[in-house]
């Protein structure tokens, strides 16, 4: 993923950011500012789910706005459908026009980080521009405790 074009700098970590913990742990900032870009199959097609990283996504809601029946996308699907494997797909610049919904719990931190297409790299963004930029629907996605 290039961030050239849209204001973006990316910073690599070379001890991972594969899970929002390791990226929380590298950037230092709350495992809430993270984002997790999760990638299903919703309605018989790819869609990305960009979650907070401490809440967990409810599969449930994810289907009521994408569709059903809704199951994680395996690798094969997932780099098929956005250009990147698990662990490093951005919520944005996609190989193919993939469908985003973005949990409003983002939209509470002033900035976030998020996959930067490689297991080891992230930017940080503002949750607006990052709404702008992935064209993602806001909608209530993490699984109430």
């Amino acid at each position: 993923m290039s961030g050239s074009g849209a204001g973006i700098t990316v910073k690599e970590f070379p001890e991972g950011t594969r899970t929002a913990v390791d990226a929380a742990r590298a950037v230092g900032c709350e495992l809430g500012q993270i984002v997790k870009s999760l990638v299903f199959v919703a309605g018989g097609r790819p869609v990305v789910a960009l979650v907070s990283g401490a809440n967990r996504l409810d599969e449930r809601r994810l289907a009521g706005v994408a569709g059903e029946p809704v199951k994680k996308a395996d690798a094969e699907t997932a780099r098929a459908a956005t250009g990147f494997a698990i662990g490093g797909v951005p919520p944005f610049g996609h190989a193919t026009e993939i469908p985003v919904f973005m949990d409003r719990d983002l939209l509470s931190y002033a900035e976030v980080w998020a996959a930067a297409g490689r297991p080891d790299s992230v930017f940080e963004i503002s949750p607006g521009r990052l709404l702008e930029l992935s064209h993602a629907t806001v909608t209530d996605l993490k699984v109430d405790v």
